[in-house]
């Protein structure tokens, strides 16, 4: 039968372990929901794969080719973007005000991508590619249309961090959870861009 002063002494000892090194909330909330967008875009990917495996020629006749080699320097960018982030997050984690330079600069290249797919989208439907122009059309202004919603709301969340990392506010938690879905967007982009542009 244990006593009072045992119990105590076991309190103690319990409270005085090292806290268990986790996983933050915010990065776990992050991973789950980048799970499920994982999901949404295997969906389309899946769809537009049967849709190009049911016609008799992809793109359809008439249909004007995507710009293959200007989306692979724009691809290139995006995929720089990602490994400066990365180190971003190292020197955060060592000197916060220096991991201001990369960030932003991870985040100008994010909004260089962006503008430049918006750019080649209003060259494409000026030759005459639209939503409604063929299965062609329509699955890639949605699929390359849900990434580039995914990337606006990241490099938001990017931006948001940044500006609290400049007032010194920005804590690790945040930071991992916008860089998370910083990755899923540039994870992503190769996939896509094989699946619907080559």
């Amino acid at each position: 039968m244990s006593t009072p002063s045992d119990t105590s002494t076991r309190l103690e000892l319990v409270s005085e372990r090292e806290p268990r090194a986790g996983i933050d909330t915010v990065v776990l909330g992050m991973l789950l929901f980048c799970m499920v967008e994982a999901m949404l875009f295997a969906g389309l990917i899946s769809a537009q794969t049967i849709a190009r495996s049911n016609a008799l020629e992809w793109p359809p006749p008439g249909q004007p080719r995507l710009p293959v080699q200007a989306t692979l320097v724009n691809t290139l960018a995006l995929l720089l973007s990602g490994p400066i982030l990365f180190h971003a997050g190292r020197v955060f984690r060592r000197s916060r005000r220096a991991a201001l330079r990369p960030m932003a600069l991870a985040i100008g290249l994010g909004a260089f991508f962006v503008i430049f797919q918006g750019y080649e989208w209003i060259g494409l439907l000026r030759e005459g590619l639209t939503l409604t122009s063929s299965q062609h059309g329509s699955f890639f202004y949605l699929i390359v249309g849900m990434h580039a919603a995914h990337a606006l709301a990241a490099i938001a969340a990017l931006v948001w961090a940044w500006r609290r990392l400049l007032d010194l506010r920005l804590t690790p938690g945040a930071f991992g959870g916008a860089a998370v879905f910083w990755y899923f967007v540039v994870g992503l982009w190769p996939i896509l861009y094989w699946r619907v542009y080559l």
